[in-house]
């Protein structure tokens, strides 16, 4: 008889220099492949994920999203009012990946982020029923303290087995809550948000920032690369800042968007939209610097975006400096239908 599944929401935070992005990629270090091999070490099989948002080489997350589905026993186990867990396994071996989003009770095949097979049953919402009905967002802390002891071992000695430098505490699990039913981490979603920091003359070249500022040797015009951001608030073709992929839509609606300088005198880049394609951030960003720098006018990125070509004039500005900072998700009755709603809009474009 198949598990019954429990789908657990994971909210996390990394940072993306020692990573080659977010999507596993065979012999190459990746964020997704620390949290589903310390995923294995506490489910004790192996497990695939689904995430808000998939960063590239190099990016940051302040708070980044995923959903996981697994055996309910793994809930009971953990305590998902705040009981002690029991101890985790240590010599378990990595298999072969269940469907996207979920744990394979043996050996299952992987299937790709967001595909069908990542349609499986959610936890089991208010009207479920039972005992697994009543854990309905109810925080796991026991799954938390334990994802975070065996990343801890899969970025040091794992990672120094495999030949890399170990990394410990560049992943960091903030809290593991069972979902509600209908959330998917990708699909019903309302919105991403970035930040890109930039440190001009103004800023200063502050060796600690360097790790996650972009440095510039001349200053910026902020109010100028403000008033350029903002030419590109609301629903439009964003071919001219994306590296298209096949069978995507470049179609995405920028709802905020600005450039401010704080107090210390770093320059921060916000934008906020209801997906991003591929680059995009980078490649706004490095276009509004160039207006920033004087060699483009306001108008000139609003120009690129209605032109719907991409071409050499638009420049990537570099990944260290970008940060994915928030996923916002509608109220807990809203999850379901947010999800079908977004899969109808990707299947249509």
């Amino acid at each position: 008889m198949q598990d019954e599944l429990n789908r657990l929401r994971i909210d996390l935070a990394y940072d993306g220099a020692p990573f080659r992005g977010w999507a596993r990629q065979p012999g190459l270090p990746s964020v997704q492949s620390a949290v589903e091999d310390a995923l294995e070490l506490v489910v004790r099989r192996p497990c695939t994920t689904v995430v808000a948002g998939r960063t590239d080489t190099g990016v940051h997350a302040r708070r980044q999203t995923l959903h996981v589905d697994v055996p309910s026993e793994v809930v009971r186990r953990a305590g998902a009012s705040g009981g002690e867990p029991t101890a985790p396994d240590e010599d378990g071996t990595r298999g072969r990946r269940a469907a996207s989003g979920g744990c394979a009770p043996d050996a299952t095949v992987r299937a790709s982020d967001g595909d069908a097979a990542s349609r499986v049953p959610s936890a089991p919402g208010p009207d479920g029923g039972g005992e697994d009905a009543a854990w309905s967002g109810e925080p796991v802390p026991g799954l938390t303290r334990r994802l975070n002891g065996a990343l801890n071992r899969v970025l040091g000695k794992d990672r120094t087995a495999d030949g890399w430098e170990p990394a410990v505490g560049a992943v960091v699990v903030h809290d593991v809550v069972v979902a509600p039913a209908g959330f998917d981490a990708r699909f019903s979603a309302l919105s991403r948000g970035y930040l890109y920091r930039i440190a001009d003359t103004v800023t200063g070249h502050d060796p600690l920032t360097r790790g996650f500022a972009w440095w510039l040797g001349r200053e910026l015009d902020v109010p100028a690369m403000d008033a350029a951001v903002r030419e590109l608030l609301g629903l439009h073709d964003f071919l001219s800042f994306c590296k298209p992929r096949e069978g995507a839509t470049t179609v995405r609606e920028l709802q905020r968007a600005g450039v401010r300088r704080d107090g210390t005198g770093m320059i921060t880049v916000r934008l906020t939209a209801d997906a991003f394609c591929h680059h995009m951030v980078r490649s706004v960003v490095g276009a509004v610097v160039r207006v920033g720098e004087g060699r483009r006018a306001a108008a000139w990125p609003g120009e690129r975006l209605r032109a719907r070509t991409r071409d050499a004039s638009v420049v990537m500005a570099p990944a260290h400096g970008l940060v994915l900072d928030a996923v916002d998700y509608p109220e807990a009755s809203r999850l379901e239908e947010r999800a079908v709603l977004t899969r109808a809009r990707r299947e249509e474009a």
